[in-house]
C-alpha cells in the first residue's frame, strides 16, 4: 500500500499545472513528477525532477491540486518542509525549491547543503 500524505512538502498552483501540462503532452495519465535528492553539485546536493510511472512501495504520494508528486523517504528527510515552485524568467524555466532545511545553496538554487 502506497503512504499518501499531504502535508511533508508543499507545491504550489503554478507548479501544479506545469506538472498536469507535461503530463498531457506526454500522454501518458500515469506520469507523476518525481522529486528525489543525489550528491554532486556545487553545494554538495542536488534537487531532481523526473516524470515517472513507477511508485516504488516505500515511496511516498503527496497529493495536491489534483496532482501527485512522488518522493522518497531518504530524499523526503532532506525536503520536509519545503515547497516546489514552478518559474519562467529570463534566464529559462524550471521547477525550484524552498528548502528550510539547506543550511547553504549554490547560485543558482539547484544544489544545497544541510
Amino acid at each position: 500500500m502506497k503512504n499518501k500524505i499531504k502535508k511533508y512538502i508543499n507545491f504550489s498552483d503554478k507548479a501544479a499545472q506545469k506538472i498536469q501540462n507535461l503530463i498531457l503532452e506526454k500522454k501518458n495519465k500515469n506520469l507523476k513528477l518525481r522529486v528525489y535528492i543525489s550528491g554532486g553539485g556545487c553545494s554538495g546536493f542536488q534537487y531532481q525532477f523526473i516524470l515517472d510511472d513507477k511508485i516504488n512501495k516505500d515511496d511516498i504520494i503527496i497529493n495536491q491540486c489534483n496532482t501527485d508528486l512522488i518522493i522518497d523517504p531518504i530524499s523526503l528527510q532532506y525536503l520536509y518542509g519545503g515547497e516546489i515552485d514552478y518559474i519562467e524568467n529570463l534566464e529559462g524555466s524550471k521547477f525550484i525549491i524552498s528548502n528550510p532545511n539547506a543550511k547553504n545553496t549554490c547560485g543558482c538554487g539547484s544544489s544545497f547543503s544541510i
